[in-house]
This record gives C-alpha cells, sequence and structure tokens, in this order.
C-alpha cells in the first residue's frame, strides 16, 4: 500500500441514507469536475442535518479515502501541516496527516466546521492549498502539490445561536461550490428513523410529527436535528415512552412536550407523578 495513504480509511456505505435529488445530481457532476482538477465543496445547513454524512458517503460511495480535519482546534497558520515539537532536548519539525492526505490521488479532504478556528488567520494557508494553483510552500516541507483528482469538502454551521462560530471569510468562501441541506421531509424521515433504530412507523410517525411542530413554533423555535430525532427514536426502541426519549434527548420542558403531544392527538403518561411515588432507587 502506498504509504501516503497508510492512515487514511475508505468508509464503509451507509445503505439508508437519503438526499435529495437535486444535492445527487450536483455530487456526481462534482465527481466529474474533480476528474479534471481537484475541487472545492462547502456544505451548509442547520445543525444535525447530515453535512458530515454526506461527505462520508461520497467518499464511501465513490470508493475514496476520507481524511477528516477539525478546524475549531486550529490556533496559528500552518497547523494543519505540523508543528515543532522538543524531543530529548532536541526541537524537530513533526508533520502532521493532512499534507499526506492532500497529495493522495482521490482522496476527500473534509475540513469540518470551518468557520470555527480558535484564530481567524489559522486558515491563511488553505487559501493557496484551495486556490486555482494548488499547491503551498512550507520552510520545513517545501513546496506541496495537492495531487490529482482531490476532492475538498468544508461543512459549516452558521448564525447567531452558533457560539464560537465566525461568517467564513469571502475570500475563502468564494473557492467553493455550495451545497445546502435542510431538514428531511416528514415521510423521508420517518422512514430513516424505521429503517435505522428498528421501531415501528406509529412510533416514528409522532416523533416526525411532534419534531415538526417543535421546529416549527412561531414563538420560540427549537432546533431538532435529524441525528436528535434518531436518538429519540433509538430511546424508544430500547423502552423508553415518547415523553421520556424526548425530555431525554432535548432540553425541553416536560409541560411543553405534553402540550405538543396533546395537539397532536397522542395520548400522554403522567410519567412526572409516577416518579413521585418513588422518586430516588439505589443505583
Amino acid at each position: 500500500m502506498n504509504s501516503k495513504i497508510r492512515n487514511l480509511v475508505i468508509p464503509e456505505p451507509d445503505p439508508n441514507f437519503f438526499l435529495p435529488e437535486a444535492v445527487i445530481d450536483n455530487i456526481d457532476r462534482i465527481t466529474l469536475l474533480a476528474k479534471r482538477h481537484p475541487v472545492n465543496v462547502l456544505v451548509a445547513g442547520k445543525q444535525g442535518c447530515g453535512k458530515s454524512s454526506l461527505v462520508r458517503q461520497f467518499a464511501a460511495r465513490s470508493k475514496r479515502p476520507l481524511a477528516t480535519f477539525q478546524i475549531g482546534l486550529l490556533s496559528e497558520p500552518g497547523q494543519l501541516f505540523g508543528e515543532h515539537a522538543l524531543k530529548d532536548g532536541q526541537t524537530y519539525y513533526r508533520k502532521y496527516l493532512f499534507p499526506d492526505a492532500i497529495q493522495t490521488p482521490g482522496c476527500v479532504i473534509h475540513l469540518e466546521e470551518i468557520n470555527r478556528p480558535e484564530h481567524p488567520k489559522a486558515l491563511n494557508m488553505l487559501f493557496s492549498v484551495l486556490s486555482q494553483d494548488r499547491g503551498v510552500y512550507t520552510d520545513e516541507l517545501g513546496h506541496i502539490k495537492v495531487a490529482d483528482d482531490v476532492v475538498f469538502f468544508a461543512t459549516l454551521n452558521e448564525g447567531d445561536e452558533f457560539i464560537g462560530t465566525e461568517m467564513l471569510d469571502a475570500a475563502l468562501r468564494d473557492r467553493f461550490y455550495v451545497m445546502l441541506l435542510n431538514y428531511l421531509p416528514p415521510e423521508v424521515e420517518t422512514s430513516v428513523l424505521i429503517l435505522k433504530a428498528g421501531i415501528g412507523e406509529a412510533d416514528a410517525q409522532t416523533i416526525v410529527n411532534v419534531a415538526a411542530k417543535l421546529r416549527g413554533n412561531s414563538r420560540d423555535p427549537m432546533v431538532v436535528s435529524t441525528r436528535h430525532t434518531l436518538m429519540i427514536a433509538e430511546m424508544i426502541s430500547v423502552g423508553a415512552t415518547v415523553e421520556q426519549a424526548f425530555t431525554g434527548s432535548l432540553q425541553i420542558s416536560r409541560d411543553t412536550l405534553e402540550s405538543v403531544l396533546l395537539s397532536l392527538h397522542v395520548e400522554t403518561k403522567k410519567i412526572g407523578a409516577q416518579a413521585n411515588e418513588n422518586p430516588y432507587q439505589r443505583y
């Protein structure tokens, strides 16, 4: 095996991952463009709507190795490439995976939460890597050229509700094709919960309907991602009630939840009253 890909793995495909047809068509175009030159794709959307999963499934279905890098850990320029370290009283340069990954033909490079670096200048060296020249020079490693058929994916959550994020620099954003993801349609989300958590259709529909109510609350909308609904479905699959699964997975009061359930004509159980009969047990 080529030493450049010894630390990279091709992910396993998920047979139950759903995307809009328009996004799938766009991914097919990206695959064709990548044969001509390295391509950059920005995947934006609501929290937990499948952005990272999209990147992973793109790599899996096209049989490409995947390398994921947490941009939120960066505090200075060049940190993706490596850093100086001390060993036995001697300073040496420790190279990281990033330079090997971008020199691996066909590799998928995932820049996760690209708008969350500890310091905005930490992204400066990405400009050269993502530009038309597709190369960068460092004193320690020399000239690094991006290999053929490499695809860069960057994912981000953007908005006031996401603490620690910054608006992505316009010059950096300009280097990306853009894909936008949203919540799944109710019928698709219901199927996902049935297939992945193994619950019945009635329970899956209840979860999706309650989530839609919480998302659509005009006064105080709540972020209920597909990741959340899957967590709730998994709780139900191991014996939790709808109320227990929601309150155990979301920061939501029981009164608010019971109001939503009643509005959907879902029978509620007074689990709070039952708990008061024996509030604590030895664990």
